[in-house]
């Protein structure tokens, strides 16, 4: 006699157990601790624009040997930043945050024991090749993001960053008048110390694990983040899109994607040059007075090459034009789900050209001010979203490298800016202006011709068109049904 049983399994995906999981406690922990690495990230970038003008008075540099110092950190990035993309791809985003961070900690501490010039060129390049991993943060965090929350969340990312530069800001302003810059390099590193201290509860990404054919350990990973948000693990069995090859640049180039590379590197670049230089020419400008002077009616542009210690007025300027990232951040969230991620940036960039004109004309301190304020609220809130859109339109195998590599021509951008903001200035206040009003409207453009628009769409997993099921639970579900099987005893 032939009795026939029927098992039905479902199969369920990466992407799918992600959106059934959903958004809750295990999501808001995982923002607090790469929200800290950003933080770590602001403060090492801002401290530049905060110590470059003391070095300058205390050691007697030129404009040239100034402009090094923030070049050299960028230099390190610029060449670690695809790095550290492919340690990602290739050996897990983890590993990879978890090195750059402890890396970074220990050349900040080191650098702020620098006796000469040439050892702190030295020690904030390798500072920089640590920090040219910080970016990968957004890669483990965006593969634990619904659709729904992704958008926002990376967004909201931008507030640690903010957070990060006020606090140094505010740092600075009570240590530099008292225990001096080495000090201020010590203190930076705090943030670094407390993502240490925690970096052991960080899980790796179910998406990398899934990619590497290491299916039990992203459904334990899947378990573990249900129950912190009180949910469920679809049940059956995964489809698993495996890929050996990770982590490749020429992925980044086959014909889907070629165009999409050059132009999200092109806007990496304008958003790192744009924004590094408003921040430089804050300083710069406010070092000086100010930009402009103004004697009996008649207009005398001045650029000041003598040395000037910040004083408190600076700071508190230089406090107000920081703050301008949050309202950057408050209107981005405001676009970027309802108008999608290409506008959003396009729109972000223009506005910040629109903002950079009224500094042609001469004007006071406190106009200058409030036009460096919207600039950088512009260009803050551009690069936020450009941080979002990488992510999205790259899939788990080239994601790292392709944020990476964005990341990368992000730091040639800001490795060539302070040659701009700190030298060409002193030449020219009009041509140092157009340099960037260019650069934003090529910015704008190249926002506006991205081939793709990800507002709404599922992150890819792989090059791959191919799918390998592999049989991962226990057979139960009513999703995708699978063959009968027959038996006769």
């Amino acid at each position: 006699v032939c009795t026939s049983s029927e098992e039905y399994t479902a199969l369920f995906i990466i992407p799918s157990s992600v959106e059934a999981i959903g958004f809750g406690r295990f999501q808001w922990k995982l923002s607090m601790l790469t929200g800290v690495a950003w933080m770590a990230d602001a403060m090492e970038m801002m401290l530049l624009s905060i110590v470059t003008p003391q070095l300058r008075c205390e050691w007697r540099l030129s404009s040239w040997k100034v402009a090094f110092i923030t070049a050299i950190v960028f230099i390190g990035m610029m060449v670690s930043s695809s790095l550290w993309g492919n340690i990602s791809d290739k050996y897990g985003r983890k590993l990879c945050l978890i090195l750059c961070m402890l890396w970074t900690l220990h050349y900040g501490l080191l650098s702020a024991f620098a006796p000469v010039y040439s050892w702190i060129l030295v020690l904030r390049c390798l500072v920089g090749f640590g920090l040219g991993g910080a970016p990968q943060s957004v890669t483990l965090y965006t593969e634990f993001l619904p659709i729904k929350s992704r958008g926002i969340s990376i967004i909201l990312l931008g507030v640690f960053w903010a957070l990060g530069a006020v606090f140094e800001v505010l740092l600075a302003m009570v240590v530099m008048p008292t225990l001096g810059w080495k000090w201020l390099l010590a203190f930076s590193t705090f943030p670094l110390v407390v993502f240490a201290a925690s970096c052991c509860w960080l899980p790796e990404s179910a998406r990398f694990d899934v990619l590497r054919g290491r299916e039990d350990k992203a459904l334990d990973t899947l378990k573990y983040i249900a129950a912190a948000n009180g949910s469920s693990v679809p049940t059956g069995r995964l489809i698993a899109n495996t890929q050996t090859e990770r982590g490749r640049i020429r992925d980044l180039f086959i014909p889907e994607y070629r165009k999409t590379t050059l132009l999200v590197w092109l806007i990496w670049f304008c958003n790192a040059f744009s924004y590094y230089g408003i921040v430089l020419l804050t300083t710069e400008l406010f070092q000086s007075g100010s930009a402009f002077f103004i004697f009996h009616s008649k207009t005398i542009i001045e650029c000041n090459l003598e040395c000037n210690y910040l004083t408190i007025h600076d700071y508190v300027d230089l406090l107000w034009t920081t703050l301008a990232e949050f309202p950057g951040i408050l209107v981005t969230l405001w676009m970027i789900d309802r108008i999608g991620r290409k506008k959003s940036m396009a729109i972000c960039f223009l506005l910040f050209s629109v903002s950079i004109l009224p500094l042609y004309a001469c004007t006071h301190r406190a106009v200058l001010t409030v036009f460096i304020f919207i600039a950088r609220a512009c260009i803050t809130g551009g690069w936020q979203v450009a941080y979002v859109y990488t992510p999205e339109v790259f899939p788990t195998a080239t994601r790292a490298i392709g944020i990476g590599t964005g990341s990368g021509m992000a730091r040639v951008g800001a490795l060539i800016t302070p040659f701009i903001a700190q030298v060409l200035l002193k030449s020219s206040v009009y041509l140092t202006l157009s340099v960037y009003l260019i650069c934003c409207l090529l910015g704008t453009v190249a926002s506006l011709v991205l081939p793709m628009e990800t507002t709404g769409r599922s992150l890819q997993e792989s090059t791959q068109s191919t799918m390998e099921p592999k049989n991962m639970e226990r057979p139960h579900g009513s999703e995708t049904a699978e063959s009968s099987s027959n038996t006769c005893p």
